[in-house]
């Protein structure tokens, strides 16, 4: 639910910011770009920081090494983030996204069926973790240049 909060607050904070000056964030759609920026680096620190070790258990055991895929998972986090505020790159950061956010939800289903903690809370339930991926890919086909 952090993600989705992220996703939420920054977007209102950078319209507001918008909204107050006229500054950079006077679209919506830029003010998109960055939250979806914004989440993508706050799920990207997990990768390397105190809840490394519960997205690695979050593999599913079929997927060799998951330690590296938890690594490269988040350095495209990372990669997507930039892409997505780069109008030259954002419909390939988020053609790009969306492959990753489907590529990453068998351990999502995985975690949600075994009952998995993260940062020592239940992961969300499989239902609501599928609205909240749906919700994430939105943000980003969003954000993309398709609806700038």
């Amino acid at each position: 639910m952090i993600p989705l909060i992220a996703l939420i607050v920054s977007w209102a904070v950078f319209r507001l910011i918008g909204l107050a000056g006229g500054s950079y964030f006077d679209e919506w759609h830029t003010s998109l770009q960055a939250a979806v920026a914004f989440m993508l680096l706050l799920t990207a620190s997990a990768h390397w920081g105190a809840k490394r070790k519960d997205l690695v258990r979050m593999v599913p055991p079929s997927f060799p090494k998951p330690g590296r895929i938890v690594t490269i998972t988040g350095y495209l986090e990372i990669a997507g983030a930039i892409g997505i505020m780069i109008p030259a790159l954002s419909l390939y950061a988020a053609i790009g996204l969306v492959l990753l956010f489907i590529a990453m939800f068998p351990a999502n289903v995985y975690a949600a069926r075994h009952k998995l903690t993260l940062g020592g809370r239940a992961v969300p339930s499989l239902p609501v973790r599928t609205l909240l991926q749906l919700i994430f890919l939105a943000a980003v086909v969003l954000a993309s240049s398709l609806f700038n």
